[in-house]
């Protein structure tokens, strides 16, 4: 009686359907395992081999019918290879995954895998193998990608740290708030920002504060040094390229940075640093927004919004003709210039007090600033800017054998901090007691107002430059 699946007395359950309703069970497994492009190689439990298909004598240098018949282990001693995974497979009755080198010197990746019956006993051993090289090219081509993707991954989420919060952008004196309220209008638009200020004035932070505000936040915001990047290297590293595109290449190509923050920001770092050649490719891109891969025929459109910023005075670079007017004009549609810390001494201690607590956040400590410590950060002219300042703390955090976090400021001079453990005990007359308390208990206010003067001013019942002059008096 014929089942259900057309075979004579077969489960009408085995098997599986494939493209022309046939089965599993009804293919010629001769014909798979003949022309399986993995080597596979079958012993019974004493290491006999029962089955060797064409690619395992291909990839021993031997025939078939050498294999079939022999013994795994007569196979080592006669040089076929230098070690059998089968009989070690059945040795520890587990899998077993090793490098075997052939009589011609290839080498063979094999995972040998033993079958049990239901009493636990070992009935066959099944061998795949392939050679070691193709594997090892295979894995060198995923790492490459692996790379690549992590790269590019790194900079799409940047903004996920911790410290790029919405909360991150501050503006305690009345220069940063205008800049973010400026900020916050030009986020909903497309429109290209040029950020001017010293190195360290925080003009990346307003850079992703304008991507933070904008339509295109859930897009990529990516940030390029241009400086950082070698000038025989820009062209491809902007706008990619195709395979085979010169001699080093990718063999698979790679997308450009415009490419890769298509519907989101790019922002170019230090702008002025572009040679002439480059500037006039990227003036192009801008005006048609169309991009073409190095060693490419075809233009892509890409849709990105640009977000420059620089250290270097563009217009005098323009007159000396170090920059390119066109693109100059092309930039400048919307300027915002970033103040030095010097010039905004408000920010001073809540970018202090931010930094801080993202210090003892991170390495699970409890350090606090004295009022020595804020006196000096008001009474030093920070050369380096917000950097700098961020540099120092940290420097300060890590140092410090105490809580208290003390230094004079003459000790800033030259990058160098002395950090040392305040004393807590009182002494000397009772005016200076007083006056230590008196500033005790102004940092801590400070402190819990996050280094912002004006709250701890209306705290401690004083005008905002009655608590300065405090804090600036010796």
């Amino acid at each position: 009686m014929a089942s259900d699946n057309g075979r004579p007395g077969a489960d009408p359950q085995a098997g599986s359907k494939g493209e022309g309703g046939l089965t599993l069970d009804q293919l010629d497994l001769d014909q798979v395992i003949i022309n399986s492009y993995d080597a596979l190689f079958v012993t019974d439990k004493f290491g006999n081999v029962l089955l060797a298909n064409p690619a395992s004598g291909k990839l021993l240098g031997v025939t078939t019918e050498e294999l079939v018949g022999s013994n795994v282990k007569d196979l080592v001693k006669k040089g076929i290879y230098d070690r059998s995974t089968t009989w070690e497979a059945i040795e520890t009755r587990s899998v077993v995954t090793g490098l075997i080198v052939s009589w011609h010197g290839v080498n063979v990746m094999a995972t040998s895998t033993p079958l049990m019956d239901q009493n636990g006993e070992i009935t066959m051993v099944i061998t795949n193998s392939r050679d070691k090289d193709l594997v090892d090219n295979f894995l060198a081509v995923l790492e490459e990608e692996r790379k690549t993707v992590n790269r590019y991954k790194t900079a799409v989420e940047y903004l996920s740290e911790g410290d790029l919060d919405p909360k991150a952008t501050v503006a305690e004196s009345q220069q940063m708030r205008q800049i973010i309220a400026t900020s916050n209008v030009i986020a909903k638009t497309d429109s290209t920002v040029l950020l001017l200020g010293e190195s360290g004035t925080g003009k990346e932070v307003i850079a992703r504060h304008i991507h933070r505000n904008s339509l295109r936040a859930q897009e990529p915001f990516i940030p390029v040094n241009c400086a950082a990047i070698p000038h025989e290297l820009l062209e491809s590293e902007f706008f990619g390229y195709v395979r085979g595109a010169f001699t080093g290449a990718s063999a698979q190509g790679k997308p450009g940075l415009f490419e890769i923050a298509d519907k989101g920001t790019l922002f170019l770092d230090e702008i002025a640093e572009l040679p002439l050649a480059m500037q006039s490719k990227m003036l192009r891109v801008l005006e048609t927004g169309e991009i073409q891969r190095l060693g490419g025929t075809t233009l892509q459109k890409t849709n990105v919004r640009l977000i420059a910023a620089t250290n270097r005075d563009l217009k005098t670079m323009v007159d000396q003709e170090l920059f390119r007017s066109d693109l100059y004009y092309r930039l400048n549609v919307i300027p915002i210039y970033l103040p030095p810390l010097a010039e905004r001494p408000e920010d001073i201690l809540v970018l202090a007090q931010k930094f801080l607590e993202e210090l003892n956040r991170k390495y699970a400590l409890t350090k606090k600033f004295t009022s020595q410590t804020t006196e000096a950060f008001l009474n030093y002219s920070w050369p380096g800017n917000v950097r700098e300042l961020r540099n120092v703390i940290e420097r300060l955090v890590i140092t410090s054998p105490g809580d208290q976090l003390h230094f004079e400021a003459h000790t800033l001079v030259g990058g160098e901090t002395s950090a040392k453990t305040a004393d807590s005990r009182y002494r000397g007359t009772l005016k200076s007691v007083i006056k230590a308390v008196e500033e005790e208990y102004i940092n801590q206010v400070l402190s819990e107002c996050n280094g912002r003067v004006g709250e701890a001013a209306r705290r401690l019942g004083i005008h905002r430059t009655m608590l300065y002059r405090k804090l600036k008096q010796d």
